[in-house]
């Protein structure tokens, strides 16, 4: 079985750091949440890497890009991908240096 490290975050914005990667960062504000994909001068996460993330607060969780970040998703922005509701969750998926496809429950 597999089992996953939580990291609860509770503000309005977050930036991932190194250590999300493979864990389940859950989102809980009453309003909209940013999640901050950094670049990778900033968080040189291996590619392949993978940032769960989990809306369990009322407020929407928007993902985010960093400076020279390009996110690629089937939302209907697909560069800055929203969860589609409380309980919804996401995947971004770094695919080349600074390029990430988020897959999941987005809007």
């Amino acid at each position: 079985s597999l089992s996953y490290t939580l990291n609860a975050q509770t503000g309005t914005t977050y930036t991932p750091d190194l250590l999300d990667a493979g864990k389940i960062i859950t989102t809980s504000n009453a309003s909209t949440v940013v999640v901050t994909i950094p670049p990778n001068s900033s968080v040189a996460y291996p590619i392949g890497s993978q940032l769960n993330v989990v809306s369990i607060g009322a407020g929407l969780t928007n993902f985010a890009i960093g400076a020279g970040v390009t996110i690629n998703s089937t939302g209907a922005t697909p560069a800055a991908p929203v969860l589609r509701g409380q309980y919804s969750s996401a995947t971004a998926i770094k695919t080349s240096t600074d390029t990430w496809v988020v897959v999941g429950d987005i809007t």
